[in-house]
Order: C-alpha cells, then sequence, then structure tokens
C-alpha cells in the first residue's frame, strides 16, 4: 500500500501526525491571540479609533476604492486570461516563425517585475490615467505565467488524444478547441485560479502611482489626523476584504469543479442507459 509520493502511514505515524496537526492549530491560535492581546493593550480596539468606521463618507469613499480594485482587477483578469491563450497557442505552434518571438515575449515579461512593468508604462510611456499602466502590467506579468499553464496543461495530456483526433480527420484547431483544452481546463482550474488571486492581490501595487485603489486609501485614511491615525483598523478592515475576495475567488473554482463533475456524472449514466436501452431492445440486440 504505497501512495504517489510516500508510503501510507501506519496507525503510530497517524496518531503521531494528529499530535502534530493539533500542536500546530495550538501554536497559531496561541500567536494570533498574542496579536490580539497586543493590539487590545494598545487601545487599537478602543471605541473611539473605529469611529471613522460610523461616517457614511469614509464607508463611500471605502467602497469606492473597493471598486477600483475589482475594475484593476476584472480587467485585468480578462486580458491576462486572453494573452496567455493566445500566447500559449503560439507557444505550441509547429511554424518556429510563430513560436520563437511568442517565447521570448513570454518568457521576458515573466522576468520582469510587476511593480517595474508598471513603472515603466505610468512615468516611461506617460500613459495617464493609473488605471491603464497598472492593468498593462498585470495583463502582461500575469498572462505570461497563465500562457506556461495553459501550454503545460494541454502537453499534460496523453498523446493519444491528439493522434486519435487527427486520424479521423480534424483540424489542429478542431483538436485543439474539440479535444485537447476542455480536457486541460479541468487540470490546469486550480492553477488558474491561483494565478487569479496573485493577481487580484497584485493590484494593490497601483498605490504605488496614485491609483486610487484599496491600500492607497488605507494608507490615506491610516494617517488621518482627524480620526486619530486609525492605522491599524483601517488595515485590519482592507485585509478582511482582501481575504473575502480570495475566498469568493477558490469558492467559484470549487463551485465549477463540482458543476463539472456533476455534467460528467450524468453524461456517463445518459451514455451507459442509451447502450443498454439499445442492447436490449425487446428481449433482442438493438
Amino acid at each position: 500500500m504505497t501512495a504517489v509520493l510516500f508510503d501510507v502511514p501506519g496507525p503510530k505515524s497517524r496518531v503521531r501526525h494528529r499530535l502534530y496537526a493539533v500542536g500546530g492549530v495550538l501554536a497559531l491560535v496561541g500567536i494570533v491571540s498574542y496579536v490580539i492581546y497586543q493590539f487590545a493593550d494598545a487601545g487599537q480596539f478602543d471605541a473611539d479609533i473605529w469611529e471613522w468606521a460610523l461616517y457614511e463618507q469614509v464607508q463611500l469613499e471605502v467602497v469606492d476604492a473597493l471598486v477600483n480594485t475589482l475594475r484593476a482587477f476584472g480587467a485585468g483578469a480578462v486580458l491576462a486570461l486572453a494573452f496567455g491563450a493566445i500566447f500559449a497557442a503560439g507557444r505550441l505552434s509547429d511554424h518556429a516563425a510563430i513560436r520563437v518571438p511568442a517565447t521570448l515575449i513570454v518568457e521576458f515579461f515573466r522576468a520582469v517585475p510587476l511593480v517595474v512593468m508598471i513603472f515603466f508604462f505610468h512615468y516611461g510611456l506617460a500613459l495617464g490615467e493609473p488605471f491603464y499602466s497598472v492593468v498593462l502590467g498585470l495583463t502582461l506579468y500575469n498572462g505570461s505565467v497563465l500562457a506556461e499553464v495553459f501550454r503545460a496543461g494541454i502537453l499534460s495530456l496523453p498523446k493519444g488524444q491528439s493522434e486519435a483526433a487527427y486520424a479521423i480527420g480534424m483540424r489542429k484547431t478542431q483538436v485543439m478547441r474539440l479535444v485537447l483544452l476542455p480536457q486541460a481546463l479541468r487540470a490546469m482550474l486550480p492553477a488558474i485560479i491561483s494565478q487569479l488571486v496573485v493577481l487580484l492581490k497584485d493590484t494593490a501595487l497601483g498605490f504605488l502611482i496614485t491609483y486610487e485603489e484599496l491600500l492607497r486609501y488605507a494608507r490615506y485614511l491610516g494617517g488621518s489626523l482627524e480620526f486619530g491615525r486609525p492605522l491599524i483598523p483601517i488595515t485590519i478592515v482592507v485585509g478582511a476584504m482582501y481575504i473575502l475576495m480570495c475566498l469568493a475567488l477558490t469558492g467559484f473554482a470549487k463551485w465549477l469543479e463540482s458543476r463539472n463533475r456533476r455534467s460528467k456524472k450524468s453524461l456517463a449514466v445518459d451514455v451507459t442507459a442509451e447502450t443498454e436501452e439499445g442492447v436490449l431492445t425487446d428481449g433482442k440486440p438493438a
């Protein structure tokens, strides 16, 4: 009885692993409790330092900053997925004139730090509104990573899949669109969602070029003398908002995966039922 990477643990090992898990959880709870105690001792949970949350104008500005974050994420995610799909297809091309430039572009934008690209687009090319520099940087960097994810997902499929499709007369575009991509997407989905979570968090780099997103507003409000510099409270609120958005993305991925499993299961049941109905018609083979 062996797993892929290690032997299945025996009874003693399972008990030891449970003890390690309990110890780790207790240590984590202790650290979090200590941090909360230090915050409380420093007066970070006093009502007066959270008074800013009661002002309607502040609430509206937080919502505006959240909308700006989601705008940059939405535009960057759509463009990065399109960029990744196009350049993954380019890297898989049989023609060197397409494959080599696509490879160079992907490797270049994967190697350049995202913050450098954002600075270059905003201060070097002077694109104007910071939104465009942020989205362009997010698109090129994350799109290059997604291109590698797409390429690896397609190459991970058995060669027999494409060979069988070619054998029945399909063209390469048909093989990619109808045979390989639907299967590869199921395997790539966790990696795609993980990269989209990274993209969401990378929108915070927009504050460096004065893009009015959550982190920039948190920095502005946290230094406001009018509200007693509530840096820790606003940081907690903004951090919770980022966590909720990332959890929403993860939940969406799980929903897609479960929906896909249900679709495959229902398709298998339908095929089985049709086969049995065709084999047994009036007690005789169809």
